[in-house]
């Protein structure tokens, strides 16, 4: 088996163990979300707008990508364009212009003319003590003399002080991947908040990534010991307001579906299993 973890599994995990066995171990499907399809969207258009020259990256020619990137989207996942006339709050001109409006936010953030990425979508995984650690970087900037850059945009808004650990601890596991790729810590971590333009800069040292080592190992023991016990109690929270499967939780009146067979060894291989990351936020 294959131990590996990403960002975003640990996260569910620290969150509420019962949200990782549904995202990992009984697989269950969410709908779409336009909030999330909208992100997705915001995403695919920055990355891509760096396959221009550096004097062609201006807002407009950023904002002609958001179609054909929706249309290849959808051409992949057609419920998409359903998930948007389903929703009786939404039409799609609307939902458009959210998108323009983030993607043009960016431009009073950061100058992509006098931006050079290294890489943009960069899978990263090492291997820490027999644990797999893995995930996608948004973006890589490298100066000259070597420094990186970790950079993440986030669509929503800058989360408050209870939540802004959150945010970080995906940032510092990133870092110290690579760190442990590259044998050199991260200069910078920066969060670009696209939904109230906002940016949140971290410069991590190597007390900041031996300490989240030992927390993503602690996890990880965590998850064992929930894998060979069966137990995956549900960890009550104000993010129970936005989880997709309360119906299935107890903690609100649901039963969760019968554990799959080979649920143990599904728990501790979620590479195998071809789970995806969770939504673009």
């Amino acid at each position: 088996m294959v131990k590996a973890l990403s960002p975003s599994r640990a996260a569910d995990f620290k969150q509420c163990p019962l949200l990782y066995r549904f995202r990992v171990i009984d697989r269950l499907a969410t709908a779409p979300s336009p909030a999330a399809a909208r992100g997705t969207l915001v995403h695919a258009a920055l990355e891509r707008l760096f396959d221009l020259p550096a004097g062609e990256r201006t807002p407009t020619a950023a904002v002609e990508l958001l179609a054909p990137e929706w249309a290849r989207m959808v051409e992949e996942e057609p419920e998409l364009a359903q998930m948007i006339l389903d929703d009786e709050a939404l039409d799609e001109a609307t939902w458009f212009a959210d998108a323009e409006a983030l993607v043009r936010r960016w431009f009073t953030l950061e100058d992509p003319t006098r931006l050079e990425p290294a890489e943009r979508e960069l899978y990263v995984e090492a291997d820490v003590d027999g644990l797999v650690l893995r995930g996608f970087v948004d973006r890589l900037d490298v100066a000259p003399d070597g420094a990186m850059r970790v950079v993440d945009y986030k669509t929503g808004r800058s989360p408050s002080e209870l939540f802004e650990a959150k945010a970080l601890f995906q940032m510092k596991f990133y870092a110290l991947v690579l760190w442990r790729l590259h044998g050199r810590i991260p200069a910078m971590l920066q969060l670009v908040y696209l939904g109230n333009g906002e940016i949140v800069r971290y410069q991590p040292d190597e007390h900041d990534l031996r300490g989240i080592e030992r927390n993503v190992k602690a996890v990880w023991e965590a998850i064992t010991r929930a894998a060979q016990s069966g137990d995956w109690r549900p960890r009550r929270s104000r993010l129970c307001d936005w989880c997709d499967f309360r119906e299935f939780c107890p903690e609100w009146g649901g039963t969760p579906p019968p554990l799959p067979d080979h649920a143990a060894e599904l728990a501790v291989d979620p590479a195998a299993t071809g789970v995806p990351d969770g939504p673009t936020d």
